[in-house]
């Protein structure tokens, strides 16, 4: 498999990875993957191990929240993705997921890169909050040199002075890691955001930028979420940001 056509899976839609920043039960996250595989989404996401800022935040259901991931994704005709931070929760997930991601606290965690690496597994590697690009893709190489090339980077958006949004979007880093590295890369907009309404300009923005995907976070009902439903789209509005994103795909495509 290509690297560049790792993005996954199914090329049909710009929104390649979406789903509820937490499963916080077996309907919930049923009911999602319902909805967004007929939009074409391939890879459901869904978080199982948490890593929260505050211990007294819902730190996810774990490995049982694993295997509701893994039905509901395949119940559905989807593959499926989740966060891993240590090496005894990638033993448990690689049975069960498609894909596991890495988050941006866990970056730096060579130990579990190189464990990645070795598993084979694909894996969405976020750039950590304050990270630069080289130390990015540098921790790709970490992946890489074990033998595992099914990376695909993830921009997520980065620590900076600025309170007006939960991070920045770093917009740049997106033709730059492409132009460094031969995997795909995608944007998170709903981490970057940490408002649902800002997630619209953003995806847009990143798609124009030359981004392969977007992953975005969707929850039946973000007002009753668990972990971030300020940042989380319902069902309607991930179907505008659908349409929209569909359109700003065909006119790229126009300009070639």
């Amino acid at each position: 498999m290509e690297n560049r056509d790792l993005l996954l899976f199914s090329p049909k839609t710009p929104i390649h990875i979406a789903g509820p920043c937490s499963v916080e039960s077996a309907e919930q996250i049923e009911e999602t993957a319902a909805f967004l595989s007929k939009f074409g989404v391939p890879v459901l996401r869904g978080g199982t191990f948490k890593a929260r800022t505050f211990s007294s935040s819902f730190q996810g259901l774990g490995e049982e929240g694993i295997l509701m991931l893994a039905r509901a994704a395949h119940h559905n005709g989807m593959a499926c993705v989740t966060e891993v931070m240590n090496e005894d929760q990638l033993a448990f997930a690689l049975p069960h997921v498609d894909m596991v991601q890495v988050g941006a606290r866990s970056m730096f965690n060579y130990p579990l890169l190189t464990a990645i690496g070795k598993a084979g597994i694909p894996v969405i590697l976020k750039r950590g909050m304050g990270a630069t690009i080289d130390e990015w893709l540098a921790a790709s190489e970490y992946i890489a040199t074990e033998g595992n090339p099914n990376i695909i980077l993830c921009e997520r958006g980065i620590r900076s002075f600025e309170t007006a949004t939960r991070f920045t979007l770093d917009v740049a880093a997106i033709p730059i890691a492409r132009r460094r590295s031969v995997f795909p890369v995608i944007v998170d907009p709903s981490h970057a955001a940490g408002e649902s309404s800002l997630v619209f300009p953003l995806a847009r923005a990143a798609m124009a930028a030359g981004a392969s995907g977007i992953m975005v976070e969707v929850h039946p009902d973000p007002l009753l979420a668990l972990s971030d439903g300020k940042q989380s789209l319902d069902f309607q509005s991930f179907e505008l940001l659908h349409r929209e994103l569909t359109a700003v795909c065909n006119a790229l495509e126009s300009l070639k």
